[in-house]
């Protein structure tokens, strides 16, 4: 499938601190791609040199190929994916809200089941994943899959609340990490793993934890509120700036919580991404549609 409405948008760069000045680049979006219901979960994958993405309502994953500029279906049905990471050997590690699980795609193309039930009672519907360096997976469950048919089934939620859990790379075993959330969605780590943040979308803020070294949280204070809109996916530069989702666009934040601006979008944001070659490229999933531009900042190596 060829790339469809591809066009230039011109955009508007916001600063609201001198630290944002050298974090701007193109004026201009590229539209990449258009035709998704819901666009979400964008992971790039450099040894392809590939952006994929979820269109959750769509039942599918879309892949977009830097060299060629096509986008084709990565994967139908997806079991209405969600989130996507790539763990520290390249693996796809994927939330499914229709199948209430997180799994990973091997090299083979074979699919394993990380976790799909937690003491015997299946999960809400996965929502967003990171891999820590110790191969650890980390992954929120709002009940966002399970309230209606449109990007999942509905269902009652059998564990009764949504929480942020971990995945043991050694042992499989799953551990509830916090569970003081409304919906708990978009969640990476800073560069340096000493915080883990966490968006909850029903109160429109992100919230930072502080990391130790059994990789046990503590803290949870409110670092950001959203001021258009709410929060839901975000990623951190290699600076540890955060950059993520907002109704307007992306909103980029000082690690000590300070909104230094904004990155105007002209559809809702649900996702961010860092990729190319330089890992300067920053993918946007937006409602319907695949933007990217070209930044003055990166995002972290972290296959490395």
């Amino acid at each position: 499938m060829a790339t469809n409405d591809l066009r230039l948008v011109a955009t508007e760069w916001e600063v609201l601190d001198g630290r944002f000045e050298a974090c701007r680049g193109d004026r201009w979006l590229e539209r990449l791609h258009a035709g998704s219901r819901w666009a979400e979960g964008p992971v790039w994958v450099p040894a392809g040199r590939y952006l994929l993405w979820s269109d959750i309502p769509g039942d599918r994953q879309l892949r977009w190929d830097e060299t060629t500029g096509e986008v084709g279906v990565y994967r139908s049905p997806s079991h209405r994916s969600n989130g996507n990471t790539l763990d520290r050997c390249g693996r796809l590690v994927s939330c499914e809200h229709q199948q209430r699980r997180v799994t990973r795609t091997e090299h083979d193309g074979s699919v394993t089941v990380l976790a799909d039930r937690y003491r015997g009672m299946r999960f809400n519907s996965p929502n967003d994943v990171v891999v820590a360096s110790d191969g650890s997976v980390w992954f929120t469950d709002p009940d966002y899959g399970i309230r209606s048919y449109y990007e999942g089934d509905k269902a009652a939620s059998e564990i009764g609340a949504s929480n942020l859990y971990r995945i043991d790379a050694s042992t499989g075993a799953i551990t509830t990490v916090a569970g003081d959330f409304d919906q708990p969605n978009g969640l990476c780590f800073s560069p340096d793993e000493k915080t883990l943040y966490v968006s909850d979308t029903e109160r429109a803020h992100i919230r930072s934890f502080a990391v130790g070294a059994d990789w046990a949280l503590s803290g949870g204070e409110v670092l950001a509120t959203c001021t258009a809109g709410a929060f839901d996916g975000f990623r951190a530069d290699d600076e540890g700036r955060i950059w993520s989702s907002a109704g307007d666009g992306v909103h980029c934040f000082d690690p000590d919580g300070t909104l230094i601006g904004k990155l105007h979008v002209p559809e809702v944001v649900s996702n961010v991404a860092f990729g190319g070659s330089r890992r300067n490229r920053l993918f946007i999933t937006a409602t319907t549609s695949l933007y990217t531009l070209l930044v003055g900042a990166r995002g972290p190596n972290l296959l490395l």
